[in-house]
């Protein structure tokens, strides 16, 4: 299991899926901070709403610059087969998969942490 973790990542793009997998650490760390220690303030649950919202735009930006750097390929290649554009496509989506999931991450844990409040 840890070792498929480590190869999605890598086939990902590391350049998007490592940053990505910080902000999730530090998505967790922050709901469980607030969770410990309470967030009278607000700013925590404001901190965890940016940064699930920049994680999210991050993959999608992954997805576009891969995308553009894979139809540059295939444009060059003038020929390509279909297993190969579906491998491609899968590849690429595995940066913005990884975003939804810590922006789904951070939402929940922003949710219990409203319910708790009440």
């Amino acid at each position: 299991m840890k070792l498929i973790f480590a190869n999605l990542l890598n086939d990902g793009g590391p350049t998007f899926m490592y940053p990505t997998l910080l902000m999730l650490i530090i998505c967790i760390a922050l709901i469980v901070k607030a969770f410990l220690k309470g967030d009278a303030t607000g700013k925590t649950v404001s901190l965890i709403k940016h940064i699930s919202l920049f994680v999210l735009v991050w993959g999608f930006l992954g997805l576009f610059i891969g995308l553009i750097g894979a139809f540059d390929s295939i444009q060059m290649a003038n020929e390509i087969s279909s297993g190969v554009l579906a491998g491609g496509l899968k590849i690429g989506l595995l940066s913005p998969s990884f975003g939804m999931l810590t922006f789904l991450v951070a939402r929940l844990g922003i949710i219990g942490l409203i319910f708790k409040e009440k």
